[in-house]
Parts: C-alpha cells; sequence; structure tokens
C-alpha cells in the first residue's frame, strides 16, 4: 500500500511541477517578445530595493494594519512552504515527518512556530475576504476589477484559508504540537492522511494556478524590482532619434540626404521594452496606483492598473493567436486614457513593487502623437510653437526678453 501511495505522489508531483514549467516558460517567451533593456547599472542600490520594497514591504507600511496583515500572508508564504519541503520527502521516500527525529526538540519548536503563523495567515485572509466583499474597500471595488479579477482575488483568498486549515487539522490529528495542547482532536490516522493529501495537492494546484493569476507577483515581484527604472521620479527617457532632428535643426549640414525610416514610443507589446512586460505580470492589482492617480480621481478614465492590466492581457491573447491584428494601443488602451495622464508619477509613487503603469503611458502616448499625429488641438499649437519658436509659447525667440524691456 505504501508502495503504491508513494509512486501515486511522484506523478502527482512530476505533472505538477511539469504543468508549471510549462507555464512559466510560455511566460518568460511573451516576455521575450520586447525589446532589450539598457544595460544593469548600479546593482549595489537594485539589490537594496529588493530587501526594502520587495522583502521588506515597506511601502505596505504606510498603512499599518493593511501592512502587518499582508506580512503575515508574505511570511506564511516563505516560512511554512518549508514545511512543503517535509511532505515531498515524506511522499516520495514514504516516511512520516522525516525531519523529526534528527532534530528532536527543536523539531516541535518549529512546528509549533508554523501553527502560529498559520492561524495568523488564516486570520488575515478572512479579514482581507471581509475588506474586499463586507466593507467594499473602494480601490478593490473599482469597474476595472468587475469579472475574474475580482473573483481571482476571492479564490486565492479562500484557498489560503482551506490550505491553512487542512495544515492545522493534519498536525492536531498527529497530536504532540502546540493546536493539540488546546484543541482536543483525536488522533485519527484516517483524518490525518486525507488532510496530508488534500493540503499537498492543494498546494500543487494552488502552484500551478499561480501563473494564471495576478498572485504570481509573489514570485515576480522580487526581479521586477531588482530591474525597475532607478532614475530620479519625473527624470523621462530620452530618445535619442529625437535628440538626432533637434540637432540636425542647428546644425542642418550634418543632416542625413537620404530618407530614413524611423518609429517613435510603442503601439504594441514589441515595442515595449521587456523589464515593462515583466511589470505587467508582476502587477498585485492592489489598485494603489489608480487611487492615486489625480485624472482617475476627477473622473477621467485613466487607471494605471487597467494600463498594466491591458498590457497582460495583450500578451495573454498572443499565446493564443499569433495572428491577432488587433494592437495595444486602440485595441486595449485608447487615446483618451492616455491623454488623461499628467506624469505626476502618483501612481510609480504607490506602488509596492516598484512597477511604472507610466513607463508604457508615456511610450503609447508617443506613438500616438508622433506616428499618428493625433492630438488634441491644444497639443498640436503647443508642437507648432516649439518647432517654430522653439518654446510652447508663441513668440519668437528674438521677441522672448521683451517683457523686461517694458515692466
Amino acid at each position: 500500500m505504501h508502495l503504491i501511495q508513494q509512486v501515486l505522489f511522484i506523478l502527482v508531483l512530476a505533472a505538477a511541477v511539469g504543468l508549471f514549467a510549462k507555464k512559466v516558460r510560455q511566460i518568460g517567451k511573451l516576455i521575450n517578445l520586447g525589446k532589450p533593456d539598457d544595460p544593469i547599472t548600479d546593482r549595489k542600490k537594485r539589490w537594496k530595493n529588493v530587501l526594502i520594497y520587495a522583502f521588506g514591504q515597506k511601502k505596505l507600511f504606510r498603512n499599518p494594519l493593511v501592512g502587518v496583515l499582508h506580512f503575515f500572508i508574505y511570511a506564511g508564504f516563505i516560512i511554512i512552504n518549508l514545511e512543503i519541503l517535509e511532505i515531498i520527502i515524506d511522499g516520495i521516500a514514504g516516511t512520516h515527518r522525516i525531519f523529526e527525529k534528527p532534530m528532536g526538540e527543536a523539531y516541535l519548536w518549529l512546528i509549533d512556530a508554523f501553527e502560529v503563523l498559520a492561524v495568523l495567515v488564516l486570520t488575515s485572509c478572512v479579514v482581507f475576504l471581509l475588506r474586499r466583499n463586507v466593507v467594499r474597500v473602494k480601490r478593490l471595488n473599482t469597474s476595472d476589477l468587475k469579472g475574474w479579477p475580482r473573483r481571482d482575488a476571492n479564490i486565492i483568498l479562500i484557498t489560503e484559508i482551506i490550505l491553512m486549515a487542512l495544515f492545522l487539522t493534519m498536525d492536531a490529528t498527529d497530536g504532540g504540537f502546540l493546536i493539540s495542547k488546546y484543541i482536543h482532536v483525536p488522533q485519527e490516522v484516517a483524518i490525518n492522511k486525507t488532510c496530508w493529501w488534500l493540503h499537498i495537492i492543494g498546494v500543487l494546484a494552488f502552484l500551478n494556478y499561480l501563473p494564471y493569476s495576478k498572485h504570481f507577483h509573489i514570485i515576480l515581484g522580487f526581479p521586477n524590482t531588482y530591474y525597475a527604472d532607478i532614475t530620479p521620479p519625473g527624470e523621462m527617457e530620452n530618445m535619442p532619434n529625437v535628440q538626432k532632428e533637434v540637432e540636425y535643426v542647428f546644425h542642418p549640414e550634418n543632416a542625413p540626404t537620404e530618407p530614413t525610416e524611423q518609429h517613435f514610443g510603442a503601439k504594441d507589446i514589441f515595442d515595449l521594452k521587456k523589464s515593462q512586460l515583466l511589470q505587467a505580470y508582476s502587477c498585485t492589482e492592489c489598485g494603489r496606483c489608480t487611487a492615486a492617480c489625480p485624472a482617475n480621481q476627477t473622473g477621467k478614465k485613466l487607471s494605471p492598473r487597467k494600463i498594466m492590466m491591458d498590457t497582460r492581457d495583450r500578451m495573454e491573447q498572443l499565446s493564443k493567436n499569433k495572428d491577432d491584428k488587433q494592437t495595444l494601443l486602440h485595441g486595449y488602451i485608447t487615446p483618451e486614457e492616455l491623454r488623461a495622464c499628467t506624469t505626476c508619477n502618483a501612481c510609480v509613487q504607490e506602488c509596492p513593487v516598484s512597477i511604472s503603469p507610466l513607463s508604457i503611458i508615456l511610450e503609447l502616448r508617443r506613438a500616438l502623437v508622433m506616428e499618428e499625429s493625433s492630438a488634441p488641438p491644444e497639443w498640436n499649437s503647443m508642437f507648432s510653437n516649439i518647432e517654430n519658436n522653439f518654446a510652447p509659447w508663441k513668440f519668437s525667440p528674438e521677441d522672448r526678453g521683451a517683457w523686461a524691456q517694458n515692466p
């Protein structure tokens, strides 16, 4: 009987890991559809950002209650999953709590700590479920979360509650651990084994659900924080081809005699950088960016969270249909959304995992204006003045200082 269970466990484990690896490779290929990034600089600062924002979750603690509850879930994911290693070894080898004997008394302390943490994770998930579905926190109940995104969040929270309940029941029916000291549970082998199987199958199912969910950020949030832009807030990336055109104005003798084909900005994901596509899969959909966006708060259609979700949806659509003729610009994100952005950097400042919706907005808006010549009349007037007068105002360069002569 033990041999049959071992073989069954190995088959289930191999299938789960194989399916997970297949989906991760697919996501990797989609991210690699983007343009290469600039060479990595200041690695020390990047690792510091990973420690502060990814591991330390610094921005989440601006709201202490949410920060602490989220930290419990995060710590549970990192620490309790060490117990998964023992379950996997037990499943393959046909043993029972293989680390108990060699670790001795320390093992009991470790499992007791896991149980306390499991209770904290379970409690935190219940609170977050109530915040989403009973209290109905505004940023978690906006129109861009209707349908699957809202269900996804609830599915994850409910799954974590079930997994923690199974873990606690499994320990309680095994005897000798913290929970059995306060709650009398019969040491029933059948219940223990059932919970053991349901728990590990649930964990493996959860593993394969992650790449299809916004909760993939628990893995990609770390590399995303490392590769995030570290230039000062508000500093826009220069466009070398535009800079050359400006230089030709002052030095026309250097201008090429033959017309050259040039592209500006981004119309689709192929025109974005790999790091920007990584950001789309790292988005937590927490809505802090949209809640802080002044354009959104004044009734405009712009939602930085939706920008990231649309970018991810576009990549997923390409994985299903490579010949899809839609583009990210127009097909998923409208000019109205892009024009509403004030480039204030509030969305970048608020993101807990260092995502920059603004960088994608700017690239799409550049394509809209410079490739399609699509801009409001006020913008076109400003562009014309800059082109002719080298300033946004309708004054010739010679008259620019005239105001000082007649104070």
